[in-house]
């Protein structure tokens, strides 16, 4: 890929207590990789609305093997976060005054989307499990139509057979950040120090970053990349495999 590409990763959540198959989007980072320079940009919108969104996210294991999916409640504008009660409900009246605070987001995403595929050229974009992603977007007003857009776990799935979280992804390539610095198992770039403070566990921009490094090592350095992933999928089946025989063992017992 020689032309600049950037990745797509959102944060996005229901609105605490309201309905289920509503998402408003909390977080855009756009990051933009020039391969000829090997420069890094990273472009990002926080939504700073007052409005309580349902996070959830993955705790995992030393080889990145989710062990429980976590829910929690987190205020966009604050970022103050506190514990997910199942039975909270809001009532109408709260809900339509929250899709009002809410209403003005769409005109905003949309210019931010916009004018980053202007500065930066962009024509490509990268995705992991991203048809959520795309769709909120698309929702916002942004066309799609003259954009090339590769979801990186699905190609990963049709020549492996597994769908790999980003999780074990990370852990494959042994992703990293140094400082200034983003690092993997075959690659090193150099960051801003003021992009790399973006670079937050759990935020849009981390993942972006996660996800450059595994397309450029599966890209760049893919019989490697196979390799260390047929390594880490044997050490997942083992852990497995001790698990359940160590669950007969007590269910004999």
């Amino acid at each position: 890929m020689d032309r600049n590409f950037a990745i797509l990763e959102l944060k996005y959540g229901n609105i605490y207590g309201g309905y289920p198959n509503f998402f408003a989007i909390a977080e855009v980072a756009l990051l933009v990789f020039e391969p000829h320079s090997k420069k890094i940009f990273i472009e990002s919108f926080i939504n700073k609305t007052d409005i309580d969104y349902v996070s959830v996210w993955s705790k995992t294991d030393e080889l990145g093997h989710t062990i429980e999916r976590v829910r929690e409640v987190v205020n966009m504008r604050t970022g103050r976060r506190r514990p997910f009660l199942e039975d909270f409900k809001l009532d109408e009246r709260a809900l339509r005054y929250n899709f009002k605070k809410l209403r003005p987001t769409q005109g905003r995403v949309k210019k931010f989307l916009l004018n980053t595929f202007r500065k930066y050229g962009v024509r490509t974009l990268i995705t992991f499990d991203g048809r959520r992603d795309v769709f909120l977007c698309e929702r916002t007003g942004v066309n799609f139509s003259r954009m090339k857009i590769i979801d990186l776990q699905k190609e990963l799935n049709r020549e492996t057979d597994y769908l790999f979280s980003l999780n074990k992804l990370a852990k494959i390539i042994n992703f990293r950040i140094d400082g200034s610095y983003l690092r993997s198992n075959n690659l090193e770039y150099w960051l801003h120090p003021i992009a790399a403070k973006q670079l937050r566990p759990m935020s849009a921009p981390y993942d972006a970053a996660r996800l450059l490094m595994v397309h450029n090592e599966y890209r760049e350095h893919h019989d490697d990349f196979l390799m260390k992933a047929a390594l880490l999928l044997n050490k997942l089946q083992a852990a497995k495999a001790t698990e359940q025989s160590s669950h007969s063992e007590d269910e004999q017992e």
